[in-house]
């Protein structure tokens, strides 16, 4: 077996590689995305420290599973994308089902599988995952076995102590801003019902009207508009310095439930009307 965790000792052990992995994961992340966009990129990833513990449970699986890396390179090449990629797009699948939004979406890669996992990803995990096996992790776990349990137990059990709270505070974050984007979809379809009321008014303008007093482009016209905008404006302002990095973080984000243009009226700045 790779590391038996048939200790404390080695448990902490395992904790600290793992924290190693998923920070190497978010600094690669940000220099692939910053070189993408040509600047340096908002803080990537779902939990507000710099780590991505994708990376991090992706590294321990491929270790163990593989138990430290196959003799062959090519081998753990293929066995190692094939893990990683499953991994990647499980999480994909239980964050959506958690959370009823999409964190990442690769639909607009040439090959990509339900826009959860693509080709691209699939092959630089399998480089990474021979680099883990064959050149990183040797050295890094003779490293941190080296040090002894006097430092690796007290240093995991603090990091492991800002982890949780970090996943504890992020996971509340991401409920919360579910639950607004839930208020939002209600504050529109009143919008919609009550132009539709008076489609002799409005005609066939209804879907703009509402879109356009969604994001704050089209003045209430009588009371009932004006205390849904309102309402809307302290949805939208309300959301916290948390909700507001993971909007950040994730560009992409999306929800199928909610619709993309509602995730953009929280992104918006602004929190009431343009007045004509």
């Amino acid at each position: 077996m790779f590391l038996p965790l048939n200790s404390f000792e080695n448990i902490c052990v395992c904790f600290l590689l793992m924290i190693i992995y998923s920070t190497a994961g978010w600094i690669g992340e940000m220099i692939y995305h910053s070189i993408v966009i040509k600047h340096l990129s908002e803080k990537r990833g779902f939990l507000n420290g710099f780590l991505c513990p994708i990376y991090g449970h992706g590294a321990l699986l491929v270790l163990y599973v593989l138990n430290g890396g196959l003799k062959n390179p090519l081998l753990t090449f293929l066995a190692g994308m094939v893990l990683t990629t499953a991994l990647e797009y499980f999480t994909s699948w239980m964050m959506e089902a958690i959370f009823h939004m999409r964190w990442w979406d690769y639909s607009n890669c040439k090959y990509q599988l339900n826009g959860r996992i693509c080709l691209t990803n699939c092959i630089f995990f399998g480089l990474g995952c021979v680099l883990l096996c064959h050149v990183v992790n040797p050295p890094v776990l003779r490293w941190l076995m080296g040090i002894g349990p006097e430092y690796t137990v007290p240093v995991a059990s603090f990091i492991f102590g800002l982890y949780i709270m970090d996943n504890v505070l992020s996971i509340c974050s991401a409920f919360q801003l579910s639950h607004r984007l839930d208020k939002l979809q209600k504050i529109q379809q009143e919008i919609r019902q009550h132009l539709d009321e008076k489609a002799q008014l409005y005609g066939n303008r209804v879907e703009e009207l509402t879109g356009r007093l969604m994001n704050g482009l089209e003045k209430a016209s009588d009371e009932y508009l004006q205390e849904r905008v309102l309402r809307l404006a302290q949805l939208r302002s309300g959301a916290d310095m948390f909700e507001r990095r993971l909007l950040r973080s994730h560009p992409n984000l999306r929800s199928k439930r909610h619709g993309s243009k509602l995730i953009d009226v929280l992104r918006q700045k602004k929190d009431g009307v343009v007045k004509k």
